[in-house]
């Protein structure tokens, strides 16, 4: 029995290498990446992050997230057929295409997965190219569950975004001026194991498997699950708005759940799983804007100080904890109201230099250090400002 398992996992990991998404993930973050930069580098006139910043301090909640869905799903014996693995894959990645990651919550990759499968024994029987049969045995319950699971994986993704790891961007304004906003953007790989028909694997204990199909023997595949979102903030700060966002989230997902436990015992509550699902989500994103668009852009330009937009990661500013979303009023003393005087203030203060800062609660903070030559002029501080590509284009 052990030595069965012990190679149907290894024909589980190998099987991995069969799907389209493994590839599709390693393409789909450095494409992402390039974009990225090559805007950021039109805002502000130089790269901001690096290309894999979007899948950076994803791996060790991916890993573990993977291994606890792996003990569940297996656990309780929860069989899905290839083929149903393989349109989620292709779902995803058409949903993905455009490089944007707001559409890869489970709520839409299963859920729009779990609608092909409830029409394809309908639109199959209109041909005579493929078998009927093929989509016959689907684990809708299975997939309700999933959503649910994946849904509270999304939400802890999105609570691990810290102050200066969102993405800055720039946007004109109404009145011609332009304005900052940030992007939570996340992508994250979760890798699990499900039961799979046809193997070496034979029942275990008499309840397991829970869902059986055509056979009483079964293998593992490890599925790489993609998971993603990207949320524009610019009325608030970013990690508040994560918080926010996330706990909305665990919220749905757990109605999603008692749903998708519900349907083990009464079938048509997985598809209604899912429509709460797929509503669900869309509502939170729904509200998430026009709850940010009624505020006031939190990093316009101050009368008062230099609001910070963004803090370059490894630069003086990032060593010092400057954070975004807060304003830089003084430098060495002297006020400063803008990113010329800010500049001119770090020039005029020779080898030490000294920032009076105010943070999220009105209060002020010192700042302190050395300014050597090899340091960035303005220590790795990026304002809102007129857009780099717009003042190159009247420079020439």
């Amino acid at each position: 029995m052990a030595e069965s398992w012990f190679i149907e996992l290894a024909k589980g990991i190998g099987r991995l290498f069969l799907n389209p998404m493994f590839y599709w993930t390693f393409i789909l973050v450095l494409l992402a990446g390039y974009k990225r930069i090559r805007r950021e580098r039109n805002n502000f006139g130089f790269k901001l992050f690096d290309v894999f910043s979007e899948w950076k301090n994803t791996w060790f909640l991916s890993i573990i997230s993977g291994l606890l869905i792996s003990i569940v799903l297996v656990g309780s014996g929860m069989i899905f057929s290839y083929e149903t693995i393989l349109l989620l894959s292709i779902v995803t990645i058409g949903l993905s295409i455009t490089l944007r990651f707001s559409m890869l919550s489970a709520s839409y990759t299963i859920g729009i997965t779990y609608m092909i499968l409830l029409l394809m024994p309908f639109i199959l029987e209109q041909q005579n190219i493929v078998d009927d049969d093929m989509f016959s045995n689907t684990n809708f319950v299975g997939l309700s569950l999933l959503v649910a699971i994946l849904l509270t994986v999304e939400a802890l993704l999105l609570k691990r975004n810290t102050r200066n790891t969102t993405f800055p961007d720039l946007e004109l304004g109404r009145r011609g001026v332009w304005a900052g906003m940030h992007h939570i953007k996340k992508l994250s790989i979760i890798p699990f194991f499900v039961v799979i028909p046809s193997g070496l694997i034979t029942p275990i204990v008499p309840f397991w498997p829970y869902f059986g199909m055509n056979g009483e023997t079964y293998s593992l595949l490890l599925v790489p699950f993609l998971l993603g979102f990207d949320h524009i903030v610019r009325g608030n700060i970013p990690e508040k708005a994560a918080v926010h966002i996330a706990r909305s989230i665990h919220i749905l997902s757990l109605f999603v759940l008692m749903l998708a436990v519900g349907s083990i015992y009464v079938g048509w509550l997985s598809l209604v799983a899912v429509v709460v699902a797929i509503l669900g989500r869309e509502y939170i994103n729904y509200r998430h804007r026009i709850s940010d668009k009624e505020k006031p852009n939190y990093f316009n330009k101050n009368e008062r100080g230099l609001k910070v937009l963004a803090v370059i990661p490894g630069t003086p500013a990032d060593r010092l904890g400057i954070l975004v979303g807060e304003t830089i009023v003084k430098v060495n003393r002297q006020s400063i109201n803008n990113k010329d005087e800010f500049y001119y203030g770090l020039q005029d203060s020779g080898a030490f230099f000294k920032l009076e800062i105010i943070g999220d609660n009105g209060e002020i903070r010192y700042v302190q250090s050395a300014l050597y030559e090899e340091d960035h002029h303005e220590l790795g501080i990026i304002s809102t400002s007129n857009r780099y590509q717009d003042n190159q284009t009247k420079a020439n």
